[in-house]
């Protein structure tokens, strides 16, 4: 359907025989705070302008059915008996709409199609994307007042035990709360947040992709997760009262590596110092101090790449290529890694040759090709209201 020269409000309409309502929610990029969401630390991310789209009307019945445009694909689901763990994006509808039914939220089954600008695979957060959206619109047709957290929290639910990936909540937090010329400070402790002003004229903030697919369920990811858990146990055989590595704080740290082997320390010593990263990155971008905030983004990639070892050798390149570019201010890999994409702090004035010359070094460097994108900080989930005429 997505080769089809029919727009997809144009399809909805066909298929379904109303306009239906329109809801959407964004990709994300993080700028600093890896790994550090599930472990109860800080987080600085911000929503893109890039969205997944739903348009959505209710039914009788207790099924939603479901278009994939891009793919062009369609789906019955059934509210009552989800299947988990299929392997398709139909688990993220299903598990997103299980686990508000499951926090209280009663549904009414849906006509929905949905189709995206966030790439997939990317780091970009399409599948939180997704199920924000998705949510929203379950919700909105539901007639329930909508409570950002309670959706965030299903999404991630939906990660969990429909997708088999251990995510934080940071993701879908970010599609929920988001908003416009605001990057987003994140305690993923107690889910208080703060709103930080970020001028993209001031400095670019640039996307780019590896080509490097990853798929965060099959990936490291979920074995870099149980290696933090499993230092917090080490660690509480003589601090009984951790609940977390977030506990641990710079102060500690030496002492604390000390009880641990090799990679756990390694682990524990990305997250102690990338918390701190956050909090100094937080403070150089109120101050518009790009040079300090580029800094700390490429402190945060070698740890990244040698701590949490959560790179790879295409993310490394392409960091390299952005390092070497006049005006960069700094770059890192962003999202769970093994591929992916990384974020880079452009000066305006030096913008037009980093997308230009980035790309070339990269493949110089790698023999694959790159995409870049300029992005701007975006709203977060809502419904589009159609202009009156």
């Amino acid at each position: 359907m997505g080769s089809a020269s029919a727009a997809p409000a144009d399809v909805f309409k066909a298929r379904f025989g109303t306009a239906g309502r329109q809801f959407s929610a964004p990709g994300r990029v993080n700028l600093i705070g890896e790994h550090v969401d599930y472990n109860d630390g800080l987080a600085l991310p911000m929503a893109i302008d890039r969205r997944t789209r739903v348009w959505a009307s209710p039914r009788g019945d207790r099924r939603l059915s479901v278009i994939a445009y891009d793919l062009g694909e369609e789906a019955e689901l059934d509210l009552d008996a989800p299947a988990r763990l299929t392997g398709t994006w139909r688990d993220y509808v299903a598990g997103v709409a299980f686990h508000l039914e499951r926090a209280g939220f009663r549904l009414g089954g849906a006509n929905l199609l949905v189709t995206s600008d966030v790439p997939a695979g990317a780091g970009l957060s399409s599948s939180a994307a997704l199920e924000v959206a998705v949510g929203f619109a379950l919700l909105a047709l539901a007639g329930h007042d909508i409570d950002r957290l309670a959706l965030a929290c299903a999404g991630q639910a939906a990660e969990h035990d429909f997708v088999g990936t251990r995510c934080g909540l940071m993701d879908q937090f970010v599609a929920a709360h988001a908003r416009a010329g605001r990057a987003i400070r994140l305690d993923c402790r107690t889910r208080d947040f703060d709103l930080i002003p970020l001028d993209a004229t001031q400095c670019a903030v640039v996307v780019a992709d590896t080509g490097k697919r990853h798929r965060l369920a099959t990936s490291a990811y979920n074995a870099r997760r149980r290696e933090c858990e499993t230092a917090l146990t080490t660690l509480r055989q003589k601090r009984p009262a951790l609940s977390s590595l977030r506990e641990v704080t710079p102060a500690d740290l030496d002492a604390a590596l000390a009880e641990l082997s090799a990679p756990l320390a390694r682990r524990v010593r990305h997250v102690v110092t990338e918390i701190e990263r956050v909090e100094a990155f937080a403070r150089a971008l109120a101050a518009s101090d790009w040079t300090r905030a580029g800094a700390l983004l490429t402190d945060s990639h070698r740890s990244l790449r040698e701590d949490y070892e959560a790179s790879c050798a295409e993310l490394d390149a392409l960091v390299a290529a952005a390092q070497a570019a006049p005006g960069c201010h700094g770059a890192r890999m962003t999202g769970g890694g093994f591929g992916g994409c990384t974020v880079n702090l452009v000066a305006p004035a030096a913008l037009e040759a980093f997308l230009r010359e980035v790309p070339l070094a990269y493949e110089r460097a790698t023999g694959r090709a790159t995409r870049l994108w300029v992005v701007a900080p975006s709203d977060g989930v809502g419904e589009t209201i159609p202009e009156r005429a």
